[in-house]
């Protein structure tokens, strides 16, 4: 069912809608971790990082308004070759002379629609990122507070003189720096009280539109779709034909009008011309730098931990075994009799500085009285005695 709601005609599926959308973030999430990864070497990149949402905005901006302009679709929706178009609910009798059931109308996005629709892509999810960023820091102050108390009222009460005249001077000398400082921490403490309430309320109503259009109940995916009356549908050949065509008209007529001289036109035309190839190939070419940079990371960590990795050497040859001494207990050619009694070995037992094998009781009574190997004569412990639980 998944694969087939939607999937037929202009209306672009679910997945296709959910990629679309879900694609500015893991570009800017991958963006974020090149970044960082260069800013360990170009350390002036750190900049960047701290006004993360400000820079991502401000390129998201570019690229957004770009793409509406020339192909009324945003950055991720052209690159999944889908466009934006007006939904306009048609009268009967327009929907009788066409025969259609649907009822709506789909035409160009007029100049209100494309502005807004930049608002939706740009600016609402910038204030969101940044409302985010603030409750975390007010959850994270109240966290402290709950734990250490409030930093500013530890050592309020250790003199009460102090403290009354701490507190006229304070009312005496205050400015409009702590004024702006206690209106900031109220916006804060707002932002902590009502941004759950606004985050659960946003993400409900999205959750709400994707499962209406998964089900074919809306043709809207979004609440800001639906609020600008926009439809996002497949782009056919012949769109894609008109938008290129129309795009070179308006990039023509823009040249024309170009004022100064020829050679001044020239440059400004030239400039222009580099200005649109990059605008262009922004969308192919971002992923590719991503994707390129992964790769090439991938290489050199690969490379790097190869050369680091510690060298594996074979194993070393077993030691040669222990020589049987003249003065020793000499060894018989049956490898299953004792040497200390001749006899075959009742409960084997090792000795563990030699390794020769012997009758428990034989052996241990020998290293109790002699305090070494009676083969090899080197020193031994009862300690160094070890059953063994089958016959050598």
């Amino acid at each position: 069912m998944l694969f087939q709601v939607g999937g037929q005609g202009a209306r672009p599926t679910f997945f296709e809608m959910a990629a679309a959308q879900q694609l500015p973030a893991s570009l800017r999430g991958a963006l974020t971790y090149s970044i960082g990864v260069l800013a360990l070497r170009r350390p002036f990149l750190h900049k960047v990082l701290d006004y993360e949402d400000e820079f991502f905005a401000l390129l998201m901006l570019v690229l957004e308004t770009h793409s509406l302009r020339n192909t009324d679709a945003s950055f991720s929706e052209s690159l999944y070759g889908l466009r934006r178009r007006a939904a306009k609910i048609r009268t009967k009798q327009a929907d009788i002379r066409s025969k259609s059931n649907d009822g709506i109308q789909h035409s160009s996005l007029e100049k209100r629609q494309r502005v807004l629709s930049v608002v939706f892509l740009v600016v609402l999810p910038y204030l969101k990122s940044k409302l985010h960023s603030i409750y975390n820091k007010e959850r994270e102050a109240r966290l402290q507070a709950s734990l250490w108390g409030p930093g500013d009222e530890r050592f309020e009460d250790v003199d009460f003189d102090e403290a009354e005249a701490s507190i006229a001077s304070r009312t005496s000398t205050e400015t409009e720096a702590t004024i702006r400082t206690r209106l900031a921490k109220n916006i804060q403490k707002i932002i902590g009280v009502c941004y759950p309430w606004l985050h659960a309320t946003t993400e409900g109503l999205t959750f709400t539109y994707q499962l209406l259009y998964l089900l074919d109940a809306t043709g809207f995916y979004s609440v800001g779709l639906h609020a600008l009356g926009i439809h996002v549908c497949r782009a056919t050949g012949q769109e894609l034909m008109d938008t290129s065509s129309r795009i070179s008209k308006i990039r023509n007529r823009e040249r024309e009008r170009l004022p100064g001289p020829p050679w001044l036109k020239a440059v400004q035309g030239a400039l222009l011309k580099c200005t649109y190839a990059v605008l262009d190939y922004a969308q192919t070419g971002l992923i590719a730098a991503v994707f390129i940079f992964k790769m090439m990371e991938w290489w050199y960590q690969s490379a790097e931990e190869r050369m680091s990795a510690p060298t594996v050497y074979p194993p070393p040859p077993p030691p040669p075994p222990p020589k049987v001494t003249k003065d020793g207990i000499p060894l018989p050619p049956d490898r299953t009799i004792c040497p200390l009694c001749s006899q075959k070995r009742a409960n084997p037992s090792v000795v563990t500085v030699s390794g020769f094998v012997f009758c428990y009781a034989c052996i241990h009574k020998y290293v109790s009285q002699y305090k070494r190997c009676p083969v090899t004569l080197m020193p031994a412990d009862i300690d160094q005695i070890r059953r063994l639980f089958h016959d050598m």
